[in-house]
């Protein structure tokens, strides 16, 4: 037989594309269409209906960026379509490549309830299944004018102040259909074959079969009149369609999906507007196919479905008791695991699957993250103590350099804890079910020979859309067809039951799961950062000393509603795509404005708690929250302040600069402002490699290959400039309490002013460095070269640290050139380290050097700015103060303390004496994280505590008021089976015992 298969194939795109598609709708009549253009932001749906309309007509230009128009349509069903399937189509002037990423609307009913959402490949209505004729019609649907933002290139349409007012689309098709379904059947049908067989093995007898098939069914369509030959081309195709699948096929739990990005490329009140179109469309299909499942994460989302589309909010909740609409991740919002603090990431799980019990009765078992950008190694014990089981994620896929070597495995964390994990073979989490991702999955799938079986998440997405009728349809024809794997619909927990049944023995990947890319997300926008940082900051004070207030204070109530509705805006602003400054200016401008309006109202709560706590009178007490005593202050508690024993002194320097000393501390600046020496006196040991300067501000240029605002690429290393140049620099004698050098340098376009502070009692030098940063693509770095002959380094991670190899033997260690840390990071070899902490910076790197003198140093430096310019042209334009310090001889235990004392500042407050803390641990390795009163409302106090040094550790919590109960719990506060909390004493007093990083919660109950 003569090969003639690309003739064939060739035929089939042709005729598909220009004859059968077009023939799913074979007659038309014009809808009649008025609008209506919302002035500034979008109004509520009663307004919409109620506006003045103006007549309109296709081809009309309409939305400039960010702007709402609404458009009421009406018509009435042709008498001779009586009998037909018949469809309304609402053509906005999609651009059907870009679903999510431009112009959509919702379509309401004349009394405002929703009937569904519009996009690119959703742009349908269906009016009726069997017409009578003369049906009327009335729809207002509400059409977003969101601007294009995906060309990676700078545009200031990512704010309203600096968009455009030019109309951005023409309206393009407002017309009554007829719906032709046996040809739509028929175009499913040649789309599943069609990619199935250019899957299949060219000598493969069953892509020849196909094509056979398909090559008679083309001749039997009649191009003149699809519609009635269509019934007769699909009988031609039923036998190729009815061959079942392979018994070793492949077996994919297909889950509906909508990755909807909670802001991105638009602001939060468009994800509002987003999740009600994306969920109104799923409801919506539900109606029509009992077989379609749908998960949704992001309690948030759903919150706001409840607050602004209440009748939609109880649609959603009958279809998640019928099992179908099924709530998954158990987070307030699929966040960043990087940056976000311990005690919030512990809050994302409190609130969300908080809000999926109460709202839906639901316990989620599986934490869903396709998209974050890695994940942290203290994930798994929050999962577990989450009480989760399982966790997925997709985004490790997109590493450069090394394939991740598992697609089902257990994922173990910092502590021991291993959690059942996921990672799709599709490699995507917005598949379009067809037969090139799925002949992807199953041939990427690595645990061939032990599991047969992987998940499927499908639906347009990062967007929203969610899954469409023609999803639904290459999942019915792909349920057991030869040369595909067997493709099911069905729930999260029904896959993760069966992989985890069928692979139980599944390989252990310790560690953080680091993403290869978009390692920028450490410092870009870091004002972003830097808010983030201060309200977890904020908030862990304030719900200190209203927790302290409220048991000690009698009548004092404790701001329950404030407190929540606080953590859960910042819980919102950790999005992946927030935090990790990967967002339009717009929602980084909005992020800013409200962290100012969330310290003030956290700083309000915490000083009208400490002014009853004070009492009245005129001594000067000190508050000191962190979890370690400092100047003689307890942790959590307040009083006078011990002096230091020995003053700071000043001295010129020999060469130029300035000499520091306080007893325990000697610093040296030189001549250049830089600092050359911080020389640890008790130990007589040298922090700096010999000949080396530190606080050196580097500036390299940052072009990545793509992704500006994610991305930095290791070519950024070739070229360093290294800011040597002075502009002035003074020294100040604040007495005997501190010293300070204050160094001016000017570069570029910007202005930099750094700070070198001395404080008596001190064991860091502390720096500040002021930048007016006015450079574009340039990465602005404060570099470390330290005399330390490390093999590791040691990060803050959630409640604990994690080790990185300081050489790059293999691909894995030197992909790890961008590396995040929380508060501190610390360097040692035997018997002595060193630390860098700070108070907002999260980006790190760390390299390692042998000396001519044969020494090792060890270089670390922080990431201190970025300039990229998309998707906001003007990121980290503008004044930043950011600080950090330099901890010589110190251990990790001293990191933990030094980094906290760094980011919890003492506070200030006149009253009538010293103030007790609400309880007590006597471990200095076990930190306190968080004390508060329980969500229930009863009264009892709920401390969290973790062993901080990787070691096990033996404490007693000793509770400053009487108890009658002191309870392990899970981070929902509800009691551990199996607790290893002891029976508190007769004195009150709690044993603790803490294996290594463990995160313990211990609920105290009041007497």
């Amino acid at each position: 037989m003569h090969d003639d298969r690309s003739i064939a194939e060739h035929r089939l795109r042709r005729v598909l594309a220009e004859r059968i598609k077009p023939a799913v709708r074979s007659r038309s009549v014009p809808l009649t269409v008025e609008r209506w253009d919302a002035p500034g932001e979008p109004v509520p749906v009663a307004e919409g209906l109620a506006a003045p309309y103006r007549p309109c007509a296709t081809g009309d230009a309409w939305g400039p960026a960010w702007g709402t128009t609404w458009f009421k349509v009406t018509g009435s069903v042709p008498a001779d379509w009586a009998g037909r399937a018949v469809e309304a189509v609402l053509d906005l002037g999609f651009d059907r490549m870009m679903p999510g990423f431009q112009c959509e609307g919702l379509v309401h009913r004349a009394d405002g309830s929703e009937v569904k959402g519009l996009n690119p490949y959703n742009d349908w209505v269906r009016v009726a299944d069997r017409a009578t004729g003369g049906e009327r019609v009335e729809w207002y649907v509400e059409a977003a004018s969101n601007p294009v933002l995906v060309s990676h290139s700078p545009t200031y349409e990512g704010d309203r102040p600096t968009s455009g007012d030019q109309p951005l689309y023409r309206l393009a098709r407002m017309d009554l259909t007829v719906f032709e379904t046996e040809v739509w059947e028929l175009v499913q049908d040649l789309d599943v074959l069609h990619e199935l067989m250019t899957q299949l093995d060219g000598a493969d007898a069953r892509r020849y079969a196909i094509l056979r098939a398909v090559d008679s069914a083309l001749d039997e369509v009649d191009l003149t009149d699809v519609p009635g030959t269509a019934a007769a081309a699909r009988a031609l195709l039923a036998p190729v369609l009815a061959v079942p699948a392979n018994a070793s096929a492949h077996r994919i739990s297909a889950v509906g999906h909508a990755h909807i990005d909670s802001a991105w490329l638009w602001p939060l009140r468009e994800t509002v507007r987003k999740v009600s179109r994306t969920t109104s469309n799923v409801v919506s299909l539900m109606d029509e196919h009992p077989e379609f499942v749908f998960a949704m994460s992001q309690a948030q989302q759903l919150d706001w479905i409840r607050a602004h589309r209440p009748e939609l909010f109880e649609r959603i909740k009958k279809k998640v008791a019928d099992g179908r609409f099924v709530p998954v991740g158990g987070m307030w919002v699929e966040s960043d695991t990087n940056m976000v603090g311990g005690e919030a990431m512990a809050r994302q799980f409190l609130y969300g699957k908080k809000f999926f019990l109460d709202e839906f009765g639901i316990e989620t078992r599986n934490v869903w993250l396709p998209d974050s950008f890695g994940y942290t190694a203290a994930m798994p014990q929050i999962v577990k103590l989450s009480g989760s089981q399982w966790f997925l994620t997709q985004k490790i896929s997109w590493s450069q350099v090394n394939k991740f070597p598992h697609h089902t495995f257990w994922w173990e964390g910092i502590d021991g804890t291993r959690v059942f994990t996921h990672f799709p073979p599709v490699d995507t989490y917005n598949s379009d079910l067809g037969g090139a991702q799925l002949a992807h999955a199953a041939r990427n799938y690595q645990e061939k020979g032990r599991g047969s079986r992987s998940l499927v998440p499908f639906g347009w997405g990062d967007g929203g859309g969610g899954p469409t009728r023609e999803h639904l349809a290459r999942a019915r024809r792909l349920r057991d067809l030869e040369g595909s794997p067997r493709v099911e619909v069905e729930r999260p927990d029904a896959f993760f039951e069966k992989a985890h049944a069928e692979y139980e023995d599944a390989p252990v990947w310790a560690g953080e799961l680091y993403l290869e890319l978009h390692r920028g997300t450490y410092t870009s926008q870091a004002r972003t950062k830097q808010g983030n940082r201060r309200s977890e900051s904020l908030l862990r004070e304030a719900e200190l000393w209203a927790a302290t207030a409220a048991v000690r204070v009698p009548g004092l109530d404790y701001p329950y509603e404030d407190l929540e509705r606080l953590w859960k805006t910042v819980l919102l602003h950790q999005f992946h795509d927030i935090l990790p400054g990967s967002s339009i200016a717009w929602v980084h401008r909005e992020a800013r404005a409200t962290y100012a309006a969330v310290r003030e109202e956290l700083l309000a709560i915490t000083g009208a708690a400490q002014s009853a706590l004070a009492g009245e009178g005129a001594l000067e007490l000190v508050f000191n929250c962190a979890p370690h005593a400092r100047r003689g202050i307890p942790a959590g508690g307040a009083g006078r302040p011990e002096g230091a024993a020995q003053p700071v002194t000043v001295e010129e320097r020999h060469g130029g600069g300035h000499v520091l000393a306080n007893g325990l501390l000697l610093v040296e600046v030189d001549g250049r402002g830089l600092l050359v020496s911080a020389y640890d006196l008790e130990r007589g040991r040298e922090s700096l490699a010999p000949g080396s300067a530190a606080n050196l501000l580097q500036i390299h240029p940052d072009f990545p290959n793509m992704w500006d605002a994610w991305d930095i690429d290791a070519f950024y290393r070739n070229k360093v400039t290294d800011l040597v140049d002075l502009d002035s620099m003074e020294v100040t004698d604040d007495g005997p309490d501190a010293a300070t050098v204050t160094v001016t340098r000017s570069f570029g376009s910007s202005t930099a002013v750094q700070t070198i502070t001395l404080r008596a009692g001190a064991r860091t030098v502390d720096l500040v460095t002021d930048v007016e940063w006015h450079e574009t693509e340039k990465f602005l770095k404060a570099a470390f070269p330290l005399d330390v002959a490390a093999e590791r380094s040691a990060a803050e991670t959630q409640f604990g640290h994690v080790h990185r190899p300081t050489h790059t033997n293999t691909s894995w260690e030197a992909a790890k050139f961008e590396i995040c840390a929380h508060r501190w990071i610390q360097v040692e070899e035997p018997g002595w380290g060193v630390a860098l902490l700070n108070d907002s910076t999260y980006g790190h790197d760390v390299t390692r050097d042998v000396r001519p003198d044969g020494g090792r140093t060890t270089t670390v430096r922080l990431s201190l700015l970025r300039a990229p310019r998309y998707p906001d042209p003007e990121t980290d334009q503008g004044r930043h103060t950011l600080g950090y310090s330099l901890a010589p001889g110190a251990t990790t235990g001293d990191a933990v303390r030094e980094g906290h004392a760094l980011n919890l500042p003492e506070r200030s407050v006149r009253g009538a004496g010293p103030v007790e803390p609400l309880l007590a641990v006597d471990e200095d390795a076990v930190v306190v994280e968080a004390v508060k009163l329980a969500e229930d409302r009863s009264g009892d106090v709920v401390v969290r505590l973790y062993e901080s040094r990787g070691g096990r550790a033996t404490a007693t919590l000793t509770p400053g008021f009487a108890i009658t109960a002191a309870v392990e719990s899970d981070l929902l506060e509800r009691p551990v089976a199996g607790s290893a909390v002891a029976a508190p004493a007769a004195d009150g007093r709690v044993a603790l015992t803490l294996r290594p990083f463990q995160i313990l919660t211990v609920r105290l109950r009041r007497a």
